[in-house]
């Protein structure tokens, strides 16, 4: 008894174990051929579904390794030449006044503090590599003295040092009706348009600068920075403009500059209603951002779905931005200036080399879906970042100025796309792994953009690829230029993360 007992169990146990082999088979074997299961894409060439009026472009914030001397200047001052974008934002901005604010102290005593050494260097070498293409320029940062503070802002004599806090404390202008502020932003266009301005106590101040500046943005996400409601960032913005229509009548504006977007529904309704604007100011573009963020415990493996989810939402919150905008201020363009993804916490040195490839990837995938919306101008950022200073977000190796995944998505989407481009009906592949959509240039041209959502090697099918090129930028590629090569079959397969332009014959 106690044998047949004792078989019995023993046969019960082999049952299990071969259920479960048999359960884990099919399992591995359905996750093989998820995997590679080619992702069929479909194109209808001939169905236009819009014309694209999207730029491409980037932002470059002041950073010191800019500044001359520093051993990348000359080769990130390159990459933004080579790339050769219109609409390119310049921002000095807080955490360094000295290379921001163009006057730190108050007039006083029949004496001005203007001094614009450290940062007419910055402007030169910024408008030489724009090579008088269209820019966006935003001196973010109103002098902290401005606003009413229990103490005076302190900050750094040595310029390249980090000052936190300087551009946020206080709420209150010392002058609530907006003229000094007016005046300020004004003498700067003077300086680098009209080639100096008069100060508060009538003293000229030359400079000879005769750049042109095509569009100004008001301010950098004013909510946060000195956290104003929707009604003081309006009556700011008015004295701002006012001021500075009179030096140039023909500048172009951006307003708002938000940081959370998906926060702000009120800051829409209330800054794109004319009703809430001195007569005649001008609501030419708004402006808002979006960064793809990493919690501190994900692990990167995860990063590849919560980035992309985040980036989706994103799309879906301009939606609901467009319908107000179209509601309220319908001749209004937007500026989506601030695209791309922060590591929050991670070491520099830690930062594994394929997170420049997923960034780029979720980067060509904003881009894309923000030309479907039909939005003007949609910014990567930025050119630099380095340690204290969002490593993560730098299209450059802060060391040796050598561009990264990141900037060359850039590039290649740039040398690719253009306003013009007529978008087509592009159906993905069952999984939607792959990211696909076609275009035809204005030259006739038929291109695909493909773009790699996971971190592995995924095929895909589509019968016209057969003798087509193919640029690609993947994890190979690393900090190199991209590759191209031609395409020998009806499939192809793309490394994890990868970016690529499929130019049929």
């Amino acid at each position: 008894m106690r044998v047949s007992d004792g078989y019995q169990r023993l046969m019960y146990k082999s049952r299990l174990l071969l259920v479960v082999l048999l359960l884990l088979a099919f399992l591995t074997a359905q996750s093989v051929v998820a995997a590679d299961s080619p992702e069929d894409v479909k194109v209808d060439w001939q169905k236009q579904e819009r014309v694209s009026k999207t730029t491409i472009s980037m932002q470059v914030v002041v950073m010191p390794p800019l500044r001359r001397g520093s051993p990348i200047h000359k080769q990130a001052f390159e990459s933004l030449k080579d790339l050769k974008a219109d609409c390119v934002r310049f921002v000095p901005w807080v955490p360094y006044p000295k290379l921001a604010v163009a006057v730190l102290e108050p007039p006083s005593n029949g004496k001005t503090s203007w001094n614009f050494s450290l940062i007419d260097p910055l402007v030169v070498d910024f408008m030489e590599a724009s090579e008088n293409r269209p820019v966006i320029i935003d001196f973010s940062t109103i002098p902290a003295w401005m606003f009413k503070t229990e103490n005076p802002i302190a900050y750094e004599s040595d310029p390249d040092k980090l000052v936190r806090g300087y551009g946020t404390q206080g709420t209150e202008l010392r002058d609530p009706s907006g003229k000094e502020l007016g005046d300020y932003y004004a003498r700067l266009l003077q300086w680098y348009t009209k080639g100096g301005f008069t100060d508060e106590f009538g003293k000229r101040h030359t400079s000879n600068h005769r750049y042109k500046f095509d569009y100004w943005e008001v301010f950098n996400e004013p909510d946060i920075e000195h956290k104003m409601t929707p009604a003081q960032y309006a009556a700011r913005y008015d004295a701002v403009v006012s001021a500075m229509k009179k030096v140039d009548p023909e500048m172009k504006f951006i307003g708002m500059s938000l940081a959370y977007p998906h926060k702000s529904p009120e800051f829409f309704e209330y800054f794109l209603n004319a009703k809430n604007h001195k007569p005649g100011i001008p609501l030419d573009m708004i402006s808002y951002h979006f960064y793809a963020k990493a919690s501190p415990d994900a692990t990167f493996d995860s990063l590849q779905y919560s980035f992309f989810e985040q980036a989706e939402s994103f799309i879906n919150t301009v939606r609901y931005i467009e319908n107000i905008r179209q509601r309220l201020s319908p001749k209004t363009g937007t500026v989506i200036n601030e695209v791309g993804s922060i590591l929050p916490g991670v070491k520099p040195e830690n930062i594994p080399l394929e997170y420049w490839n997923l960034s780029g990837a979720v980067f060509a995938y904003v881009y894309t879906e923000l030309v479907r919306q039909g939005i003007e101008i949609v910014g990567e950022s930025q050119l630099l970042g380095f340690p204290t200073q969002f490593p993560s977000v730098s299209m450059l190796d802060w060391n040796t100025g050598k561009p990264n995944a990141r900037y060359h998505v850039l590039k290649l989407l740039k040398d690719n796309f253009a306003p013009g481009d007529r978008i087509v009906a592009t159906e993905p592949g069952r999984n939607t792994y792959v990211y696909a959509q076609g275009f035809v240039n204005r030259d006739g041209k038929r291109k695909m953009l493909l773009v790699n959502r996971r971190n592995r090697t995924i095929e895909v099918s589509l019968p016209e690829i057969k003798g087509a090129n193919i640029t690609r930028i993947d994890q190979t590629t690393n900090y190199n230029a991209p590759v191209t090569e031609k395409v020998m079959d009806e499939k192809l397969a793309l490394g994890g993360f990868a970016v690529a332009v499929v130019t049929l014959p």
